[in-house]
């Protein structure tokens, strides 16, 4: 299985402190507001609580996803671990894709990676944090692989 470049791992980290900022500011603004009746300390310590696992949360949750996130691609199926706390697995046979795409977001293109989502009849898997180039070369390669499928069985249906 493959691993990530290191761009993704800085990426996966701004990514992180993005959203952490986000949810910290929600945290303050409660912990600010907690008014209904003035001095509940529960609720004020809960709110450091969340905000002290907040900031743990974005400083270690990268550095283990980069590490546990593997894929793999090859003639029989597309095979995705990643995961933090919980390792999730995708395996998705290739005679079941319909539909490729790259995918940049700001972040994303910042740090020079993409993400390949992949369409299947049951649903949607997304190859993450992929080098640009690559990303766009999985995808096409995908798209010639399918499109020779369906052409074979088109082929093997007429006889």
């Amino acid at each position: 299985m493959e691993k990530l470049s290191k761009k993704a791992l800085g990426c996966m980290y701004v990514a992180t402190a993005l959203w952490s900022v986000i949810l910290l500011v929600a945290i303050i603004v409660i912990y600010v507001f907690w008014f209904i009746p003035e001095d509940i300390m529960v609720g004020k310590v809960l709110s450091l609580v969340f905000g002290l696992l907040l900031v743990i949360n974005s400083s270690i949750s990268p550095y283990f996803r980069f590490h546990r996130y593997r894929y793999q691609i090859d003639d029989e199926f597309i095979d995705i671990r990643e995961g933090y706390l919980f390792v999730k697995r995708e395996i998705v046979p290739i005679e079941r894709l319909h539909k490729m795409e790259t995918i940049r977001g700001p972040i994303d293109t910042m740090f020079g990676v993409a993400k390949v989502k992949v369409t299947t009849a049951g649903g949607e898997v997304v190859i993450r944090f992929l080098e640009q180039e690559k990303a766009e070369r999985i995808a096409e390669g995908l798209g010639k692989y399918v499109n020779h499928i369906v052409k074979e069985q088109r082929g093997n249906d007429g006889e």
